[in-house]
């Protein structure tokens, strides 16, 4: 595995989710998840991106690790990221089960723009990392 490619492909990947999530989460779906007093409109911004960059670095490095199992290029990399997202996307549906007030509908758009934040991060990864 070369750590300095891993690295670089995590962060650019944690950057292309920051941004994709940013557009889905707070300017697409934002005015719908405003109407429920479950999410917190009080916390720091900056702490949203800054997750979004290391999870896109321990994919990355996850990525790198398991390359060998991937096909080459943005397609192989938008593969890892559609299998590591429908994690994501399974998750998801705890939300109505743990947060009272959380509409079930919103399981399908979370983790459905889960899902595709992933694929895209993988498809960086990929066009990043070669062997």
């Amino acid at each position: 595995m070369k750590w300095n490619k891993a690295l670089i492909a995590g962060v650019v990947g944690g950057v292309v989710l920051a941004v994709y999530d940013f557009i889905m989460f707070g300017l697409i779906m934002g005015s719908t998840l405003e109407k429920y007093t479950i999410f917190r409109t009080d916390s720091n911004m900056i702490w949203y991106p800054v997750l979004a960059i290391l999870m896109g670095i321990v994919g990355g490095l996850f990525f790198a690790k398991s390359r060998s199992s991937w096909p080459a290029g943005a397609k192989g990399g938008a593969t890892f990221g559609f299998w590591v997202g429908l994690i994501g996307f399974i998750a998801s549906f705890y939300n109505s089960l743990t947060f009272v007030g959380f509409q079930y509908y919103l399981d399908w758009c979370w983790g459905s723009t889960t899902l595709i934040g992933w694929i895209l991060a993988g498809a960086a990864f990929g066009a990043l990392y070669k062997e």
